[in-house]
């Protein structure tokens, strides 16, 4: 499987191998959704929080002596008839919406989606993404360039968001977060290393950006 790749300028240079068992999966779209969904809700906090009526303050004396007044007896001012008093049945911090995913439905979940935003012409994949300085500016001209040669990536334009999978030490190189650096301030830019590629980020993004020192750490993550 083939795709071709562009440099720095936006310019073709070539062809990238890609490997059958990322990048050839067949398209489960119930996987992704429930995959979605779990990793969605282990993502929530449970802020909401009530007070019971032994952690109401105040409340420590009987309101009026239980016989002989005509009213109602009562033992407390923070019980939960009372204004101001403890919540019954409320929501409490400790509640928890984690949800188990099981590793071979996260890395299907993940290979199929990766897999049909190839089919759908929405992965981009570079020689190298090496910048000379870690400057916005930098970045900017690298996608504007490439919308310039490639127009059917519209990267930076209206529902153009991309996910930048970098990893964070290239291939013989030293580790370097120049890329990360420049694209960080480009709001229609995402970064992530290619080994915690989710599919929320996926789906929260049109298009997947990698260069080849990414498809290795995918192939080494994945491997088959």
């Amino acid at each position: 499987m083939k795709i071709e790749t562009y440099n720095v300028k936006g310019e073709k240079i070539g062809t990238a191998e890609l490997p059958e068992g990322i990048f050839g999966v067949a398209w489960k779209p119930a996987l992704v959704k429930q995959v979605y969904d779990g990793e969605m809700a282990n993502k929530r906090r449970p802020w909401a929080h009530t007070k019971t009526r032994g952690e109401v303050r105040g409340g420590g004396r009987k309101p009026w002596r239980q016989k002989g007044t005509g009213r109602a007896r009562h033992g407390s001012i923070r019980s939960p008839l009372w204004v101001g008093g403890g919540v019954t049945h409320g929501p409490r911090k400790e509640r928890s919406y984690e949800v188990k995913i099981n590793k071979k439905m996260r890395r299907g979940a993940l290979l199929s989606l990766i897999s049909r935003k190839l089919k759908d012409k929405e992965v981009v994949i570079f020689d190298e993404f090496k910048l000379a300085q870690p400057k916005t500016k930098e970045a900017f001209n690298v996608f504007k360039n490439l919308r310039s040669e490639a127009e059917i990536y519209k990267i930076g334009e209206r529902g153009g968001k991309a996910l930048l999978a970098l990893p964070a030490s290239p291939a013989g190189g030293p580790k370097s977060e120049t890329s990360k650096r420049s694209a960080r301030n480009l709001p229609y830019i995402s970064y992530i290393e290619p080994r915690n590629l989710n599919v929320m980020e996926l789906l929260n993004n049109k298009y997947l950006v990698l260069d080849n020192n990414s498809i290795k750490e995918l192939e080494k993550t994945y491997a088959v």
